[in-house]
């Protein structure tokens, strides 16, 4: 067996949650996607959305603010918790939360941040619940709103998007499971779940030979095993997989297997592929728990995430904001989930 992938060791634990508090209320600069419906909505971003007004824009605010949390939730003897606790519920109120909810029912709002910014929200209600209720209930009235669009949206996507950047289907609808299962929705769980199967479950021969695109985030192909991983039983889940990748268990195709070269880290498209390499670390450990320990696979999945973790890492950045602002949450994510 493979030597155990990697942890998050509480000194970086403390480092990133340094950088996301810095993070989360840091205003400007700041990229503001915003319908203006009349010369009153020209506005800051701290007034147009008093809870996730930092990070350079209001989806890596929220992943920001589920880092926290988790960081939290996880080490509760981090130095930095007391700080975590009083900024989560300085921004997390109910009033600040109602004004974010009033924005998305507005006219011509309500596909901001669909679905990547509302699949975080969810994951940060899932964090909530596990570390503090009462911000969990502040948190619901818009996790109400971010439920009711994503069940029209999905019900009316007629193909799944399968790009690796923000829309991508498959990666909104695995964090909105995880969500379901810690709020006990039925309902949604069980629609997510059917469309996955809809959508995906018939896919075979995957090729990876446009992988990665130069912007990419995400793994189309492993994001997609990812989200199957989650809503299949085990033996299920392998067999789909030797469907979908049949040659896995050789290392191929090599594309998915070999750490994405990241040629200009400080360029703030390029360096997408940093994420990328961290998604896909987590994507390769979620399918390697997925299978079993007698399957050759496995070992061939962890070493992927190992490889792909450890190209990451060291490009992470606390002084280039372009870095700075979203991925210590994929790193933590990485290797936490």
């Amino acid at each position: 067996m493979s030597p155990a992938f990697p942890l998050l060791a509480p000194a970086q634990a403390s480092e990133f949650a340094q950088l996301g508090l810095r993070n989360i209320c840091r205003e400007y600069p700041h990229l503001l996607q915003h319908v203006l419906n009349g010369p009153e909505d020209v506005r800051a971003p701290r007034a147009l959305h008093p809870a996730f007004y930092g990070s350079y824009d209001w989806h890596s605010c929220v992943h920001q603010h589920c880092m926290l949390a988790r960081l939290a939730r996880l080490f509760p003897q981090l130095p930095e918790r007391a700080e975590i606790d009083r900024v989560l519920h300085a921004h997390l109120t109910a009033e600040n939360l109602a004004v974010e909810t009033a924005y998305f029912r507005s006219p011509g709002r309500g596909f901001f941040e669909r679905p990547y910014g509302w699949a975080w929200l969810l994951k940060l209600a899932e964090e909530l619940f596990h570390y503090d209720p009462k911000l969990a209930q502040n948190l619901a009235p818009l996790v109400a709103v971010m439920r009711e669009g994503l069940l029209t949206y999905l019900n009316s996507l007629t193909h799944p998007v399968r790009h690796g950047v923000h829309n991508n289907t498959a990666f909104a609808v695995k964090l909105t499971i995880d969500y379901t299962r810690a709020a006990d929705d039925q309902e949604l769980k069980l629609f997510c779940t059917s469309r996955m199967a809809y959508w995906f479950g018939h896919d075979a021969n995957y090729s990876a030979q446009w992988e990665p695109s130069g912007e990419d985030f995400l793994s189309p192909a492993l994001t997609e095993a990812e989200v199957m991983a989650s809503v299949l039983p085990p033996e299920n889940f392998s067999r789909w997989l030797g469907r979908f990748l049949p040659n896995l268990h050789t290392g191929e195709p090599v594309r998915l297997f070999t750490p994405v070269r990241v040629s200009n880290p400080n360029d703030p498209k390029i360096a997408h592929l940093i994420g990328l390499n961290l998604n896909r670390a987590w994507c390769w450990r979620r399918i390697a728990l997925a299978l079993p320990e007698s399957d050759p696979r496995q070992n061939r999945a962890r070493e992927a995430a190992r490889r792909h973790l450890e190209a990451a890492i060291p490009l992470l950045s606390t002084e280039d904001f372009n870095r700075a602002h979203w991925l210590a949450s994929f790193a933590v994510y990485a290797l936490t989930e």
